[in-house]
């Protein structure tokens, strides 16, 4: 092997060793830059969860109410009483959160001075990111269950105004950026007045609370 023929020899293999080197050094850039690229997408959805997208607690509003009417009745052999009326009620629920809040069936409890006196189921669905849906319902309020305070109850209905607690139940899923899910229920806890001759709302007192 001739001298020039070694040279051109030592010369391939310096190009080709170069060539290699900067091969790795181009594949080690790229992937540096997808790992940065990678690092500061997490970092954006850790902010934006922790900020713009962090849950909400979603709120369950009483919109009106009215009294349709008594369904008295008599059971026996031992003889009791049955007084019933049967409230018509519409709820809204409004989601504040950047993600939709889809809910299971649930359930919304009614109470005079701390006596329950009716329930009624809330139909499954779906409140969208920052939206509301109103949701009717009929509700048979059990009036001889409030016995112990039958007088008081009366009093309030020929007064004119009924003032009662409701609690209401709803268990979901809160979907954030299309595919992260959480398990959530919303309750809420009310304390409102209505006006029996009209069925409007004279006063109301919400709180509302997500647990996760």
């Amino acid at each position: 092997m001739t001298e020039s023929t070694t040279t051109h020899h030592n010369e391939n293999q310096t190009i080709i060793s170069q060539s290699r080197i900067i091969k790795r050094r181009r594949c080690r850039l790229v992937l540096g830059i997808l790992l940065l690229l990678l690092i500061l997408f997490f970092i954006v959805v850790l902010v934006l969860a922790l900020t713009v997208f962090k849950p909400k607690d979603p709120t369950v509003t009483l919109v009106s109410a009215s009294l349709n009417g008594v369904s008295p009745g008599v059971s026996f052999p031992a003889v009791q009483v049955h007084l019933n009326l049967t409230l018509d009620i519409n709820l809204k629920l409004h989601n504040p959160n950047h993600a939709s809040f889809k809910h299971e069936q649930g359930k919304s409890l009614l109470f005079y001075k701390g006596t329950q006196i009716g329930e009624t189921e809330i139909f499954p669905g779906e409140i969208p990111a920052m939206g509301s849906t109103v949701l009717h319902s009929l509700l048979t309020l059990q009036l001889d269950k409030a016995a112990s305070d039958l007088t008081g109850l009366i009093g309030d209905l020929m007064g004119g105004q009924l003032s009662m607690e409701s609690s209401t139940r709803m268990p979901g899923r809160i979907t954030i950026l299309g595919f992260i899910k959480r398990h959530a229920v919303a309750v809420s806890e009310c304390q409102f007045t209505i006006d029996v001759s009209d069925g409007k709302i004279r006063s109301q007192s919400c709180k509302n609370k997500t647990k996760f």
